[in-house]
């Protein structure tokens, strides 16, 4: 991970909705689980949360509906009030910024994308991705100009002057995705932007998406429910339960490390050798011989060099170095357990 500073730091994050949340969580014992807070009358929308987001990384947040995801990202953006805790975005604590500056924050700083598209459906393509820029203030010509730039990008050049009616469901993701973009944001919210999609245009915009941040490089925080999708998506997966993160590591780690029981059943259906890589299994203290494995191969990628070649160690390989060795059997156990 980066030794940069945070792009979004999370300390100790507590979001209880009820009569009077601050002196409740004054008041209430440290060690009261989610159920004993509801049964007090409040509700923990989040939970003594710790988490950073580091620049240009795709931090997935998933879990079951209520688990407090979508309420934990507004807390980022200050959408939601923190009861307790800190929120730092890009240095600044946000809970002490006035509206006037916040605002400020969110346009110049801040995409947001939901899963209801939200367009102006008596408004064009081209107007709506410029709608944005012009509550900005911005010049017509300029927004024009930056509103067919995105429009392409999103692969919607020719539909610049159709109206939302006229677009599939996947057509008008790519307009809600191509206006969160207008404003040139460093940090870009997506809250289960793709779950309203039947299952291949779902498919085709996780393919489109991949290849935007290819290009842009975002800090992106993710929502999602879908664990195929966060397994796709992520640099490192948050699964929260009850308001707090039962673990956040990368998507091999979770696979192959499961911190709690409730993280297990999300994983025990997933083809880990489609997720864990050879940097996983690799051993720095283990000497491979002969040609190297890419460290980021899946051990579904590797099945056949795993059954074919006998050699107990393989070299691993990232960046032009050796950064291990990974067992042969290791490779197989878990091509095996996927069978």
């Amino acid at each position: 991970m980066s030794t940069e500073a945070p792009v979004i730091s999370c300390k100790n994050v507590w979001k209880i909705f009820g009569a009077d949340p601050e002196g409740f969580l004054k008041s209430k014992d440290p060690d009261m689980s989610f159920d004993e807070i509801r049964a007090a009358g409040y509700i923990a929308g989040v939970k003594d949360v710790s988490i950073e987001v580091h620049r240009g990384e795709m931090l997935v947040i998933m879990g079951l509906s209520g688990s407090g995801k979508s309420t934990l990202v507004r807390c980022f953006s200050r959408l939601h009030d923190i009861t307790g805790g800190t929120i730092s975005v890009e240095g600044q604590d946000i809970m002490q910024l006035p509206e006037k500056e916040l605002i400020e924050l969110r346009r110049s700083k801040m995409g947001m994308v939901f899963q209801s598209f939200g367009l102006l459906p008596h408004r064009t393509v081209l107007d709506n991705v410029a709608f944005p820029l012009e509550m900005r203030g911005q010049d017509r010509h300029i927004r024009r100009e930056r509103a067919l730039e995105v429009i392409k990008l999103v692969g919607l050049e020719g539909r610049e002057e159709y109206f939302p009616r006229e677009l599939s469901g996947g057509q008008q993701q790519r307009v809600g995705i191509a206006r969160s973009l207008a404003i040139e944001p460093d940090i870009w919210f997506l809250d289960e932007p793709f779950s309203a999609l039947d299952p291949l245009i779902r498919r085709e915009m996780q393919d489109e998406f991949l290849r935007l941040q290819e290009l842009l490089g975002k800090t992106i925080v993710f929502i999602t429910h879908d664990f195929d999708e966060a397994l796709r998506l992520a640099d490192r997966i948050a699964i929260m339960k009850d308001g707090a993160v039962e673990q956040c590591d990368t998507p091999d780690q979770i696979v192959m490390h499961p911190a709690t029981e409730y993280v297990r059943k999300f994983t025990q259906e997933v083809d880990k050798s489609r997720v864990v890589t050879a940097r996983v299994l690799a051993n720095e203290n283990a000497n491979g011989t002969g040609d190297p494995v890419s460290a980021n191969a899946s051990v579904r990628e590797l099945a056949p060099t795993l059954i074919n070649d006998s050699r107990e160690v393989f070299p691993v390989e990232e960046d032009g170095k050796i950064i291990g060795g990974m067992s042969r059997q290791e490779g197989l156990d878990v091509l095996l357990e996927a069978n």
